[in-house]
């Protein structure tokens, strides 16, 4: 069993108020735009860490970590994107990293906009947690935690962490 944490879009502000909903997690995931290769640094001190790099990000950060992460955790097929659209939109190099990988969750960013849904095309889960810095339009700095239990992903929760800007 594993307890995930998933941010998105830092811009290179990691509040300090979400390191307290890292604490008893097992990994965390970022979903690019990171912004600040220092962010990289302290989350991956942090906890096992996985991230992509987002359009936003210079080649210090694309030269430690990649465009896309497929990999297990305990019985499901993980993709971390930046880029994906959302369902039933997805960019043409998504679908077809769904078609070929098939993937039990996709995990994304860009869009600033939280969103948790099942994808009953490609069946996946998709999951968008917001954004958690200070740059871009969204009004609330969010994450996501969530436990995968080998074959079940359960106890999801989305965490606000204030007004965009402070």
């Amino acid at each position: 069993m594993k307890k995930i944490a998933v941010l998105s879009d830092t811009h290179g502000h990691l509040p300090e108020n979400v390191l307290k909903y890292f604490a008893d997690c097992d990994e965390i995931w970022h979903a690019g735009d990171v912004g600040d290769i220092t962010i990289i640094r302290k989350l991956s001190s942090l906890k096992p860490f996985k991230a992509v790099y987002g359009n936003i990000d210079g080649k210090d950060i694309s030269a430690l970590i990649p465009e896309n992460q497929i990999f297990m955790c305990e019985s499901k097929k993980i993709l971390i994107t930046h880029i994906a659209g959302k369902p039933g939109k997805y960019t043409a190099r998504v679908k077809k990293i769904l078609l070929d990988e098939k993937p039990d969750m996709l995990v994304c960013g860009h869009s600033h906009i939280l969103q948790i849904a099942h994808d009953t095309v490609y069946n996946t889960l998709f999951i968008n947690p917001g954004a958690c810095g200070n740059e871009g339009f969204h009004k609330v700095k969010t994450i996501i935690r969530f436990t995968i239990d080998y074959h079940v992903i359960k106890d999801m929760q989305v965490i606000e962490l204030g007004k965009r800007g402070n």
